[in-house]
Parts: structure tokens; sequence; C-alpha cells
């Protein structure tokens, strides 16, 4: 009896086992997948490394920001995460960036277009500098297409593919930001179809996630908010505000088999705020 309650023990414990490695293996949503993120060593592009690497991934980060690129491959392990040195208006590092990942890894399967500045420009389209409007257009826009050109040449021969770009609500809702960087997201939306339409014939997959205000450095400095404030902004959803991990989830739902049917989609993350006229509105909240 004491034998076979020891082996009834056993495997049940092996039982376990097996069911939990089961179901770790099933979380991980982008096992064996190999992504490369523009601008990834801060902001938005840190958490979207963060979230794919949580879910299986390997992952090169393409950054101009040395240091903290380094500093955050080495908080995610040198064995998962790489990093290159990449401005995304120089085609020549682009193509680099996407060679580096091929030849350390083999293959391509995400390709994240995230890399992009928001300056602080004039409202007034009679006072806007032409060259800065055209610095935004080339790291927003010119990026975003360099991103997707190399991406596009080593997935082709494979089949398949899936290619994020990061947009913004701006590509949906005028008014929300500077007229150079409204813009560019607009384009990048367009790109987003457009390759969706052309690629979609070799398996590969194109898709953009548009936020709302996301509190990084970068918008914070922009608009003057704090994080006291910055959820004052939002109209619809109460509770809180978009935060980067937020959007990183988005990123991990289009990247992964999750999504294997969709493309050309714009994935709007923004609590509702793009859907109704806050200023005019028969739910004001009354409380």
């Amino acid at each position: 009896m004491h034998t076979f309650t020891s082996c009834l023990c056993s495997t049940r414990v092996l039982l376990c086992y097996r069911l939990t490695v089961m179901a770790s293996s099933a979380m991980m949503r982008l096992k064996n997948k190999v992504a490369l993120i523009t601008g990834g060593a801060s902001g938005i592009g840190a958490q979207t490394a963060k979230a794919f690497i949580n879910q299986g991934a390997k992952l090169m980060i393409a950054d101009i920001q040395d240091d903290l690129a380094q500093s955050l491959c080495n908080e995610l392990g040198p064995q998962s995460a790489s990093f290159t040195h990449c401005d995304v208006t120089n085609e020549a590092q682009v193509k680099q960036a996407v060679d580096s990942t091929l030849a350390q890894h083999g293959k391509l399967d995400i390709m994240v277009n995230n890399a992009g500045i928001l300056k602080q420009s004039s409202t007034n389209i009679t006072e806007v500098d032409p060259i800065e409007f055209e610095e935004t257009l080339r790291v927003n826009l010119i990026g975003h297409f360099l991103g997707t050109k190399h991406a596009a040449r080593v997935m082709i021969p494979g089949h398949s593919g899936c290619i994020i770009n990061t947009a913004s609500l701006t590509s949906v809702v005028g008014g929300l930001a500077s007229h150079a960087y409204t813009s560019s997201k607009y384009g990048v939306l367009g790109l987003t179809k457009n390759t969706a339409v052309e690629l979609g014939k070799y398996g590969i997959r194109v898709n953009c996630v548009s936020p709302y205000l996301v509190p990084t450095p970068l918008v914070k400095k922009f608009f003057g908010l704090d994080d006291e404030n910055i959820s004052k902004v939002y109209s619809t959803l109460k509770g809180g505000y978009c935060k980067p991990e937020d959007v990183a989830e988005a990123m991990v739902f289009l990247g992964s088999d999750e999504s294997k049917f969709v493309s050309g989609h714009n994935l709007v993350v923004d609590g509702g705020f793009s859907i109704a006229n806050a200023g005019f509105c028969i739910f004001q909240d009354t409380e």
C-alpha cells in the first residue's frame, strides 16, 4: 500500500509539473520569435522590449541612445537582447540593423518601427519652420518607411513576418499635436495600409498602434504635464491613463499568432477618447 501511495503521489507530482510546463509554454505568446525594435532604448520602445522578452522573444534593440540601450540589454539579459546603434533616417544603418538581427538569430519575425521625435514646434502654420517640419517627417515617417523596406526585404523570401508601426491618435484626430507630428503620423497610417496590401501576398502582416497621450519623458516635456495632472486629459475612460505597458501589450498582441489574420489595422489605444465629443456629451460626469 505504501509503495502504491508513493507511486500515486509521484505520478501526481509529475502530472502537475507537466501541466505547469505546458501552461508556461502556452503563456509565452512570442516564443521562438525574433524581433527588432527601433527606438527601443526608452519610453514605449523599452517597455515593448521588456514585454517581448517576457513573452519568449529574442530581441535586437536599435537606437541612437547607446548607453541607455546597453543598460536595458544588460537588464533583459545578454542571451535574449542585443543592441545595435541605428539612426533610422540613415538607410545604411537601418539595413545594418536588420542584417545584424538576421546574422545573429537567422531570421526576423517581428519588426517594430517605433523611433520617433516630438518637437516643441509652433501651432501657427504661418510660423512653422520648414527645416523642423522636415526633420520630424524624416524620423517619424521616413524612419518607418526604411524599417518597413528592409524588414520586407528579409521577410519576403520566407513568406511570413509581422511589421508593427508606432503611429499616434493624431492619425485619427486633428488638433492634438503640432502640424509636423500630426502629418508624420497620418503618413505612418497610410504607409501601414499600403504596405499591408502589397506584402499580404507574401504572408506578411503590417499593422500600427495609435496610442493617446502616454506619459513618457518626451511627452511630459512637450505638454508640460506631470503624473498628477496627466489623467485630466482623459475624458471618457476614468480611473487611470494610458501607460507604456498598455501600448506594449497591444504590440505583443499584434506580434503574436493571436492576430494572425489582422493586417492593415490601426489599433487605437486611447481609452475611448476618439469616440466622443467631450465638449458636448449627454453622458457628462455629474459626480
